[in-house]
């Protein structure tokens, strides 16, 4: 990505937009749709695979609950307010109305969770058409092999299907999450080329993994899920939800860990409630006094019995009736059902990460056009800013919305 520019004639456009994934293929649109010659170049096979199998394969396109007022509470960023310009001027009800309009039914699941009642590919569908609408050029498969600042003016694109010459090029190739699907560090390089700051990359919404012996007695909990509250750091910069975990043979899962996984920092523990609502302490007590059942048995009533029967093989003071168990032993069992601490090895890693925190420092960029400010005409959008949502449609909303402030300013010229 470095180098003079080839003088070989290059097809002209009013705007390159590279990567076909959520936020390109919805800049390309709108753009297209402006009145603008766009070209849209993906080096992938297919087009926007990780639309494709989100949310279970039923995409879950945004969330109702986000509040642009204060984005930086469903967003996290070395500047979590970077996103609020862009979030305000296109909501999660701006997008229900494009997908009505195709006709798409979907519906809300918890916490303004929004999914497709069909296939996610009816997004893409529905993106791809409005592309069409548009008069969008898409170049896919098609790599780009340099991107260069040309004589003159603008900027000359390398690609495989020969070189393109545009005043202004959107940079949406995401993150490295998900490499299999072709995720790659494309945006990354094209930034620091450009000498544009980044903020280190690391998976987020991901699993944690917990190494060696100390995960044995829980690995054989792989499967089980249940609600608890989860948290990680302290005072201000603590972080807390409150979700359904799931057991895996080498760590955690599900919703409550995703979430957590993005505000975790290597080397630190986290806290488990896993009966949050209940003074276990004062149930254990109540227990001993009037039931003679297994101390796992009396468990079993605020949680899954298996993870009761985990936590009571523990201590060998609690394989027995709860009426006989010694004060002490009840005692600790409450205080390590209420808050559990434990320090994860890593995660998963990008193979498994929904998204990838960090990225293009948003300090290099107009949060109200996505443009670089000491890079004319060069704008990042969607995952490969370091701009990144909780888990349940954020980071679509993400995608949309710095797509749209993107597109808008290439329209103003």
């Amino acid at each position: 990505m470095s180098g003079r520019a080839d003088p070989a004639p290059a097809a002209r456009f009013d705007a390159v937009v590279i990567g076909a994934g959520a936020a390109g293929l919805f800049c390309a649109a709108l753009a297209g749709q402006r009145g603008l010659k766009v070209l849209l170049i993906d080096h992938a096979e297919r087009v926007a695979e990780k639309i494709r199998i989100s949310g279970g394969g039923r995409c879950n396109f945004t969330n109702r609950e986000l509040d642009p007022r204060a984005p930086q509470r469903h967003f996290l960023g070395e500047n979590p307010h970077f996103c609020r310009s862009a979030l305000a001027r296109y909501t999660p009800q701006d997008f229900i109305a494009l997908v009505e309009r195709h006709g798409i039914a979907w519906h809300e699941k918890h916490k303004g969770q929004l999914f497709c009642d069909g296939p996610s590919q009816q997004i893409v569908d529905m993106l791809l058409a409005e592309c069409a609408a548009g008069g969008v050029a898409h170049w896919q498969p098609c790599a780009v092999q340099g991107v260069q600042a040309a004589d003159g003016g603008g900027y000359r694109i390398e690609t495989a299907r020969g070189a393109v010459h545009a005043p202004r090029v959107v940079v949406a190739t995401g993150g490295l999450s998900i490499p299999q699907i072709g995720a790659s560090d494309f945006g990354h390089r094209l930034a620091r080329q450009f000498g544009l700051k980044l903020v280190p990359p690391r998976p987020a919404l991901v699993p944690l993994t917990f190494g060696g012996g100390a995960w044995a007695p829980y690995a054989q909990l792989a499967g089980l899920a249940l609600p608890v509250e989860i948290g990680t750091g302290s005072r201000k910069a603590r972080a807390a939800f409150h979700e359904d975990l799931l057991f895996t043979h080498r760590g955690l899962s599900g919703p409550a860990v995703l979430q957590i996984s993005s505000y975790w920092q290597p080397g630190t523990p986290l806290t488990i409630d896993f009966a949050p609502g209940v003074d276990m302490a004062a149930a254990l007590a109540e227990a001993k006094r009037d039931s003679r059942k297994q101390v796992a048995n009396e468990l079993a009533a605020h949680m899954p019995a298996r993870l009761a029967e985990a936590w009571a093989a523990q201590d060998p003071a609690l394989q027995r009736p709860v009426n006989e168990a010694p004060d002490k032993a009840l005692a600790r069992l409450a205080e390590r059902i209420g808050r559990w601490e434990i320090t994860p090895e890593g995660t998963e890693g990008y193979r498994k990460a929904e998204v990838t925190a960090g990225g293009v420092d948003t300090r290099e960029l107009s949060s109200q056009t996505m443009e670089a400010a000491r890079q004319p005409g060069l704008f990042f959008i969607g995952e490969v800013v370091d701009v990144t949502g909780w888990l349940g449609g954020y980071n679509f909303q993400w995608a949309w919305a710095s797509a749209h402030a993107c597109a808008g300013a290439l329209a103003a010229g």
